[in-house]
Order: structure tokens, then sequence, then C-alpha cells
């Protein structure tokens, strides 16, 4: 059975409140009606609920939670599922800048396109973009995966310790220290899985994208890569 909140006349407070009520009563499937792109709805929710928002949602949209799943019936702003431990955030539509940033863990997907900074710092996890995505994606990335289907803006990758990123369209420009890798049998396998189970319609072949490892230690043979990166 699923538990409904109409979000019409209330705050994000009382929203969240609302929401964290339902849960701790024992709903495990919470709808919430008319979000209307507030911001920091569904943070921190720490226990595996199932989470619809019937709407758009605004800044920070399921942020630091662990083992939720919430589900967008319309676009994010900036910073959907910052600082997710684990679980997983799924947009029907588009993404605003820095989302899943610095994410430890979990799944996020974006149908639609992504801003600026996605995957900045990410720590792990994977971010799935259906569209193309804006400059800086998998800036300072230490580990986790993202998969861009259509084209990625400038500085892809820049300053990037770990992590892989796969890259179905264009690139408009590698960032400091990234190179560009044949994608393995292994890594297309996986590339092919997530397409299908998350539904969606990907390229017919992928780039991939790591470190160069050059930023990893200081060399003065390398000052002049330095001297770019900072």
């Amino acid at each position: 059975m699923t538990f409904s909140i109409d979000c019409r006349d209330k705050t994000t407070r009382e929203i969240n409140q609302l929401l964290r009520e339902a849960i701790a009563s024992g709903q495990e499937h919470v709808r919430l009606l008319e979000p209307e792109a507030r911001h920091n709805l569904g943070v921190a929710l720490l226990c595996p609920v199932h989470v619809v928002l019937e709407g758009s949602a605004g800044y920070y949209c399921a942020g630091m939670m662990d083992g939720a799943h919430v589900e967008v019936r319309g676009s994010v702003g900036w910073g959907g599922a910052e600082s997710m431990m684990n679980g997983t955030l799924i947009v029907d539509g588009h993404a605003g800048s820095g989302v899943a940033a610095s994410i430890r863990g979990g799944i996020v997907v974006v149908r639609g396109d992504a801003a600026a900074r996605a995957g900045v710092s990410m720590k792990g996890g994977t971010l799935l973009i259906g569209g193309n995505c804006g400059y800086m994606a998998g800036f300072m990335m230490q580990k986790g995966r993202i998969v861009i289907c259509g084209d990625a803006g400038d500085a892809l990758a820049d300053s990037m310790y770990e992590g892989v990123i796969f890259v179905g369209g264009q690139i408009a420009a590698l960032g400091n220290d990234a190179v560009v890798e044949e994608p393995t049998s292994e890594d297309r396998a996986w590339l092919n899985e997530m397409l299908v189970k998350y539904h969606i319609p990907g390229p017919t072949s992928f780039r991939k994208v790591v470190s160069g490892r050059k930023l990893w230690n200081f060399d003065r043979k390398e000052i002049a890569t330095w001297k770019v990166a900072l």
C-alpha cells in the first residue's frame, strides 16, 4: 500500500517531517504529491523506503541518504543526491549542477541532461546520464563510474584521481591529466546491462576516460602539467 502526502500549502520542514513520520510508522512506499520544485526534499533518508515525487524537485533532493530509493517524476535542481552513502535516485527529467557530487555509493540515474560539475569528487557509486552533460563532469573524482550517453562539456575528468567516465557522444575537451582508453569487453557488458536495467536508449559505442596519473605525485619533470592544473 502506498501512503501519499499532499505537499500543497506545506513548508519543506512540514513535508519532510510528515515523510519521516510515515517511515517511522512502517510505511515502505510514500508518494509526495505536488512537490512544486521545493528544495531539500527527502534528505537524509537512512532506511530502504521507496519515495516517489510526483513532480519536479529543487536543490539537494535526496541528499545525504543511505539506502532509500527515490524517484522524481520531473527534474531536479542543484546537488541531487549530494553526499549519498547508498541508495538510488532516479530522475525522469533533467538535473541541475552538481548532481551526484561526493557520493560514496549507490546509483543516480538522470534520464535527461545534466548541467555542470556532475559527479564531482565522487568517492564511489554510479552516475548514469541519458542525455548530455555540462562542463567539469567528474572533477577530482576519486572512485566510481559516470556514464554519459550524449555529449560531454569542457574539462571532462579534470584532475581525476581514479574512477572511470564513459562517453557515448562528443567530448568538448578533456580536463587536466585525463586520457582516453578503449573500453574492455567487461566494460561493454556492464554498460549494456545498466542501459537495459534503467531503460536508457544508449549509443552504439562509448569512449572510456581515465586518469593519466601524472598528478598523483609531484614530479619536477611534470611541472608544466602541474602549472596548468593549479
